[in-house]
């Protein structure tokens, strides 16, 4: 089955070899962590990621769109540079970025899923919604990790994500069902632009 729409199957590839670079980063994350829980709490966030890519590629396959191989190489050699970073850059700076990273993740989900209703498919609605929601609360568990940091303040003047900045409106204590994720990241500029460019 074809997808006529040029844009969201760009998305769809950019994001199935995105959740690789993420999970590659991952791994050089938790392998220069000291403590076992914090470990093991970015090693579960790794597995999503991969479970994230599983997940995409079914849709690929199921609109016969191939696996681009040009983000393949691109993001796997991000991954594992930042993989490897984590290993001189100290504690914050990778748990500040992954969060930043997870931020701007959240509203590919839903993107997605309003650029599949346009087509009139509401079937990976419970997938979308799942993942992107998921991204959420990678989001939180990062800030969580940080939050008490004096470079926090520093680092979100900078680069704009932090306890008062993000890059989507989903609240997790008080989630949309399924039937109004469409609404999710319209109010957004980066994703407000990809909408209207993104019209089949």
């Amino acid at each position: 089955m074809s997808l006529p729409h040029p844009a969201l199957r760009t998305l769809l590839q950019k994001a199935y070899s995105g959740e690789r670079a993420a999970a590659l980063a991952y791994i050089g994350h938790a392998a220069s962590l000291r403590d076992p829980a914090a470990r093991a709490a970015v090693q579960q966030i790794e597995a999503d990621e991969w479970n994230h890519r599983s997940n995409l590629k079914v849709i690929l396959d199921r609109y016969e769109i191939p696996v681009s191989r040009s983000f393949e190489i691109r993001f796997y050699c991000i991954g594992r540079i930042i993989s490897l970073s984590c290993h001189v850059i100290g504690w914050f700076m990778p748990y500040f970025f992954a969060g930043k990273l997870e931020s701007g993740n959240v509203c590919e989900y839903f993107v997605m899923l309003r650029q599949f209703h346009s087509l009139g498919i509401h079937d990976h609605d419970e997938v979308l919604y799942e993942m992107g929601i998921k991204e959420k609360e990678h989001e939180v568990y990062f800030l969580q990790q940080i939050r008490h940091s004096r470079l926090l303040p520093w680092f979100e003047r900078i680069f704009r994500w932090g306890p008062g900045s993000t890059v989507n409106d989903v609240d997790l204590d008080q989630k949309y069902p399924i039937t109004e994720a469409h609404t999710y990241c319209r109010n957004f500029k980066r994703h407000r632009e990809a909408d209207s460019a993104d019209a089949p």
